[in-house]
This record gives structure tokens, sequence and C-alpha cells, in this order.
């Protein structure tokens, strides 16, 4: 089955050499030393003589301002810097821990080392804890568990509290920054 929650990377657009429509622009060289202020016409002119092209890199300025440089080569340094600043992002994720009313202390123990393990990592973690059939009548024992719950992880952020929802009672906790 198909994905189509993947989006792809939008590219951002750049006007380059007869597509760029400004009369006058503000010209770069492949340095970075400002060329001067020239017509597009002896822009281009300047690019071709360097077998380059004429990237317009800032079109909202007064006047705009256009790079001699290879598109293809700017195109991929641009691609690179996206990359790195994505590497830089760290995303949330969410663990999900269950737990059940009548569960037993060592399990209930095990899930609090898994717990803490997650929020060390810096991770959220949710915690379900579903009622079935007469376990219904015991809410506020499934309250209890849960608020035991975390008190004995120790200091932690409750994003949302205890909340019951049909048959399952969900809490989500993160560590307290």
């Amino acid at each position: 089955m198909r994905n189509f929650s993947r989006r792809q990377p939008v590219r951002k657009f750049y006007f380059t050499n007869y597509r760029i429509e400004a009369p006058e622009l503000r010209v770069i060289d492949r340095e970075g030393k400002q060329v001067g202020i020239l017509n597009k016409t002896q822009a281009l002119q300047e690019a071709q003589k360097l077998e380059m092209d004429l990237v317009l890199i800032a079109p909202n300025a007064k006047p705009p301002v256009a790079k001699i440089i290879d598109f293809k080569k700017f195109l991929y340094q641009e691609e690179k810097k996206q990359k790195e600043a994505k590497k830089g992002i760290k995303r949330s994720v969410v663990k999900d821990l269950k737990v059940s009313l009548f569960i037993a202390k060592a399990d209930l123990e095990r899930l609090e080392r898994k717990a803490k393990e997650f929020l060390d990592e810096g991770h959220q973690v949710r915690l379900n804890l579903t009622l079935k059939g007469r376990e219904m009548f015991k809410r506020q024992m499934a309250f209890d568990l849960m608020n035991q719950f975390i008190a004995s992880l120790g200091e932690v952020n409750v994003s949302k509290p205890p909340r019951l929802m049909g048959r399952i009672l969900s809490s989500v906790i993160a560590r307290k920054k």
C-alpha cells in the first residue's frame, strides 16, 4: 500500500539568465565581490564570458541582486545546506506503554524503569490503561493507579493528565526541562 503522507521536498525557484525581468541588477561575481550595478544585458554578457549562469539571489532588494555562478553547483550547495539544517532538528517521539488495572508489582516496576529510560532519552511517554468488562466500574481505582505510576517517575511534566476516553484511560508525560 502506498504511503501518501510523505511530502516531496519543496524546491525554491530561482530566476536565471533570460528569465530575470529586472532592468537593472546589482551583480556579484563568483568570488563574492561586487561587480556593480549593471543593466540586464551587460550582466548576461559578463556571465556568458565566464561560461556561467546569472542567478537572481535577492529579487526584493533595490536593485535586485544577481550572482554569476554555475547554477547546478549552486543548487547542490543549497541542497547540502538544507540537509545540514535538518540534522540539527531533534524530533520528539511519543512512546506508548500499556498498563492494566490488575498489574503485578514487578511488571509495574519494569514499566516504570522503561518509562524513565524513554524520558531520559528525551521522548514523551503515553500511558494507556484499558478497562475490560467489569473493570469499567472501577474507574477510580484506575485513576489512582495512573496517578501513582506518574508520581513514581519523580519530576515529570504531565502534558495531558489522565483522561478516560471510552474504555481507555490515557495520559502523556514528558521530562521536566
